[in-house]
């Protein structure tokens, strides 16, 4: 009764991967590396607006960007 655990057993017991590292694992795996610019693209427009909110003085620098 006392069996050692298989690999579904263990995959299941495993703690899940994040985000960003099962967003690695499919670039790397399906050799999508295409999107990597995109997702570039996106995460430095989203630390664009998080300065734009934190910083209401640096939003006339901004917005010479768009």
């Amino acid at each position: 009764m006392n069996e050692a655990p298989d690999d579904f057993e263990k995959a299941a017991n495993a703690k899940p991967p994040g985000l960003w590292r099962e967003l690695w694992t499919l670039l790397r795996t399906n050799k999508k590396w295409w999107l990597l610019p995109i997702i570039i693209a996106l995460v430095a427009v989203g630390v664009i607006i998080a300065v734009a909110v934190a910083v209401p003085s640096a939003a006339p620098f901004i917005y010479s960007f768009f």
